[in-house]
């Protein structure tokens, strides 16, 4: 049983290390509270071949693990968290398309993802509609040879660049159970009807946009119908989000370091009362349970990877990283802010950038509360992985 990373994974982990180091760090906070889009540092992705992680290498991917797609999202949300989010739903659609699509889905749309000359993302989210995916309200009525697409979501991360967006959306209606009535249709950028009507002011989480997506009697071809078989959207859709909580873990794993990074630092170069802060047991004791946090949410980062890349189902192991790792993330955030004091809450730091980033790691991919239930529920029906 060997904990630490192969010399492969490490020396990829240098690579992006540097990048963020280079590129993202030294402008963060600038761009960050201006509002800037980082085209310079999407187009470093590009040339690093980060957009196709996700992507079969007979498609022009990286056909990358998971441990490495675990190391890329932690090392970019170290330096912020933003920039990640330009991968993260690009790199879930991708997955989704590589594993379900038909071959000419394949051939079409993964070879110029793998690039980033084409981005994507994921359509879920409606305003009555979250957690409950199930009652959506986004319909697609079959005329011909096409589809018609009715409806609106919210919270679309790349919603501007995407091309195609995967949406999902009910095909039957009346289904019961409902999720045999859903499907995942793509969306072509440009076609008429088809409307980014906003963008959405959000606390943290800068860097990318999530807008409202309007679908005004959006006709698509039936042959963009994901897998090419009505009925199956869901099961697409939950298949894609272990390996998006996944993501979700490695991101809060980034947010629980640097905080903690940050915290060691500073208390080393803050002195009150004749001695450096690290000297006092107060923040001594907060130093050692985030530490504590980081390296148990990033083994259990690894843990859920490790074992999806097995080939094995993982709704528990993928639940319990991001479970852990985002509160993890919320945790550590606020502690390094106290050990910063005034500093802490001032925007010429990342601290208070970590503080608004990390909550959303808790809502995203499914509620902490719904990860909790996920594992419960795996636990009672006898697939437990505690023993």
């Amino acid at each position: 049983m060997d904990f630490s990373l192969s010399e492969e994974h490490a020396l990829f982990r240098s690579t992006v290390r540097d990048f963020v180091n280079r590129e993202i760090r030294p402008v963060a906070i600038e761009w960050e509270h201006s509002g800037r889009y980082p085209t310079e540092i999407v187009k470093t992705m590009q040339q690093l071949g980060l957009f196709g992680l996700t992507v079969p290498e007979e498609y022009g991917g990286l056909g990358a693990d998971l441990i490495t797609l675990a190391i890329v999202f932690e090392e970019i949300s170290r330096g912020w968290m933003g920039i990640a989010g330009i991968l993260g739903s690009h790199t879930l659609s991708c997955f989704m398309i590589a594993k379900h699509g038909t071959e000419e889905q394949r051939a079409t749309y993964l070879p110029d993802l793998a690039t980033g000359e084409r981005r994507t993302a994921l359509a879920l989210t409606e305003p009555d509609a979250g957690t409950d995916l199930q009652g959506i309200k986004t319909r697609a009525v079959r005329d011909g040879d096409d589809y018609i697409i009715s409806g609106t979501k919210m919270w679309i991360t790349n919603a501007r660049f995407a091309d195609p967006l995967p949406v999902l959306v009910k095909t039957d209606p009346g289904a019961v159970p409902a999720h045999r009535g859903m499907s995942v249709l793509l969306v072509d950028g440009g076609t008429p009807g088809f409307e980014v009507s906003r963008d959405l002011p959000k606390l943290g989480y800068k860097g990318t946009e999530s807008c409202e997506v309007r679908l005004d009697d959006v006709r698509v071809p039936s042959a963009n119908l994901l897998g090419g078989v009505e009925g199956r959207g869901l099961q697409q859709v939950l298949s894609g989000l272990e390996i998006g909580r996944i993501n979700i873990a490695a991101r809060g794993v980034g947010i629980a370091q640097e905080a903690y990074s940050q915290a060691l630092a500073y208390s080393k170069e803050r002195h009150a009362f004749g001695k450096p802060i690290s000297g006092f047991q107060a923040i001594q004791l907060k130093l050692a349970e985030m530490a504590t946090k980081v390296q148990a949410a990033r083994l259990l980062t690894w843990w859920a990877a490790a074992e999806a890349d097995k080939g094995k189902r993982v709704d528990i192991e993928a639940g319990m990283a991001k479970y852990f790792a985002s509160e993890a993330g919320v945790e550590n955030s606020l502690d390094s802010m106290r050990i910063h004091g005034g500093m802490g809450y001032s925007q010429e730091l990342d601290i208070e950038r970590l503080y608004r980033d990390a909550p959303l790691m808790v809502i995203g991919e499914g509620t902490n509360d719904i990860m909790k239930m996920v594992i419960a529920k795996g636990l009672v029906s006898e697939r437990a992985v505690i023993d």
